[in-house]
């Protein structure tokens, strides 16, 4: 497949593989609401925060939405929105290769761009996500009117790419509005209820599909109608079916000339195909979006390119249901986090800037405690729930690969199953890491190392919490002691541990890879 190639294309593409593990600190002083929610906003570079989440999210995100800088060539006060276009390009391909590993099987990313970058951005995203996993673009109206003062062509509109991890990505149906259902009507009082007319004919030409060329009567005329023209649409038996059903109609007073199909509401699926089409009166613009951050901040602390409620829950709506993990790198004023916490669903939001704490925390506050702008009334909004305020913290690792002395139990347990198995660790040892690194005692802290099963290998980690602990006491070094203490396991095992009392032939023998800490921990 053809690839874009820019000034330093090749540093960017490595770009990903050498940005250091991070841990991730939480400040319960500017955490908000229920502790148990999951949700979390992030206060750091989005690149360092995305690889951080890596162990414990990778493969986990139903839907990820981004709003990047545009490259615009214009001041922003809150971004810095003026990158050259090869540095930009630079800026997304190690953040969208981050995103993609985040990503479930059945998850889709939906980016916001204009045409600046937009046919740009989905050369690299053809790379990235695969050009067989795009989805559509969608064209949001972002704009209701144009300045007659305008010099040349006005842009009214942005645009959204869509990008699916696989082929497993199914979206949802839109609900159907009153006014698709007003299409539907009963003039005869058909039993089965409302219906509307469809187009009985074919586009092809008889020429083309003589199979679909038959005559049909009009039984309350007489008259005998031909294919001049067009084909039907129906084959014979499929027409005499219609027929049969009571589902042809020739017109109010029975006389049309062409007859159409009675398509009954209750047939439809319960719900609307999205098109790729949205215009402002469905899913808002920029200024309902400006309005909606002057009710929040005031009219002096407003984004200069904020995105409707309407939009982002129209997004949701499609890809996601609720209890679904969301995700946005560009939180921006945290837009995407308020309507998933409105809408039900689960997420992590990622701000570089001081507006993760002057926007964004009072924002989530104001939506925890029920306020009842943007989306609220629209979905019964009254408030409830929470999310948990975290900073970048030191690295999982030094500038030499050695691991981090401040790295306890937990930390290193999501890095050693996330090298050996790629996706993030299991939710118990999460939850339970903490009680993991205050186990003394080689027998109980053996008990504790089965971090889980993955394709039928089970992977085990010993470390007590301090590096280059070797006593074989202490927990850390794999002896036939500690080993008859392991949880058992009847298939292969990998254990990680300072080092090994045990012949390599006993290992291959017992059907066991030992791994040295540090030495076989590797970054990504």
């Amino acid at each position: 497949m053809p690839s874009l190639t820019w000034l330093n294309d090749d540093e960017a593409r490595k770009t990903s593989a050498h940005i250091p593990y991070r841990l991730l600190e939480a400040d319960a002083g500017l955490s908000h609401g229920a502790a148990d929610t999951g949700n979390m906003l992030i206060q750091g570079d989005n690149l360092e925060a995305l690889k951080a989440l890596l162990p414990y999210y990778a493969g986990q995100v139903k839907c990820i939405y981004i709003d990047p800088p545009y490259n615009t060539q214009s001041a922003f006060e809150h971004y810095d929105d003026n990158l050259e276009h090869s540095t930009w390009l630079s800026m997304m391909y190690p953040r969208l290769e981050l995103l993609r590993d985040l990503l479930s099987e059945d998850g889709s990313i939906w980016v916001s761009i204009d045409d600046n970058e937009g046919h740009y951005l989905k050369a690299v995203m053809d790379e990235v996500f695969g050009r067989q996993n795009f989805r559509t673009n969608v064209t949001w109206q972002r704009k209701y009117s144009v300045s007659n003062n305008y010099k040349g062509i006005a842009t009214i509109c942005d645009f959204i790419l869509v990008y699916s991890k696989s082929d497993s990505f199914k979206n949802n149906l839109l609900t159907r509005t009153d006014e698709s259902k007003a299409r539907y009507t009963n003039p005869d009082n058909d039993p089965r209820g409302p219906w509307k007319a469809v187009d009985y004919l074919n586009q092809a030409t008889p020429e083309k599909r003589p199979n679909l060329c038959y005559d049909i009567k009009n039984p309350n005329t007489g008259e005998v109608i031909k294919n001049t023209k067009k084909a039907w649409k129906y084959e014979p038996e499929t027409h005499r079916q219609h027929v049969d059903g009571n589902r042809i109609w020739w017109g109010r007073d029975g006389k049309n000339s062409v007859p159409a199909l009675k398509l009954f509401l209750s047939d439809v699926p319960d719900g609307m195909t999205p098109h790729n089409w949205w215009p402002h009166e469905e899913v808002g613009h920029t200024d309902e979006a400006k309005k909606e951050m002057i009710h929040l901040f005031g009219a002096l602390d407003v984004f200069d390119t904020p995105k409707p409620e309407r939009l982002i829950k129209r997004i949701f709506n499609i890809a996601t249901n609720p209890g679904d993990l969301v995700l946005d790198s560009f939180l921006g004023s945290g837009t995407t986090a308020a309507v998933a916490q409105k809408m039900g669903r689960r997420y992590i939001g990622i701000e570089m800037g001081a507006h993760a704490v002057t926007h964004c925390v009072p924002r989530l506050q104001k939506v925890i405690e029920g306020e009842q702008g943007g989306i609220s009334k629209d979905v019964n909004w009254l408030g409830g729930g929470g999310f948990r305020f975290y900073r970048l913290g030191e690295t999982v690792f030094d500038e030499f690969g050695n691991i981090n002395p401040a790295v306890r139990f937990k930390e290193l347990a999501a890095h050693v199953w996330f090298v050996e198995t790629k996706t993030p660790l299991p939710e118990a040892i999460q939850q339970t890491g903490d009680e993991i690194a205050s186990v003394a005692g080689e027998r109980s802290f053996a008990k504790t190392s089965l971090l889980g099963i993955h394709h039928e290998s089970a992977i085990y980690l010993l470390y007590n919490g301090i590096l280059g602990d070797r006593r074989p006491e202490e927990g850390n070094v794999l002896t036939s002691r500690v080993l008859e203490g392991l949880p058992p396991h009847t298939g292969p095992r990998v254990i990680y541990g300072e080092y090994s009392t045990l012949d390599e032939a006993i290992l291959h023998e017992m059907n066991i890879t030992f791994k040295h800490i540090p030495y076989d921990i590797k970054a990504r």
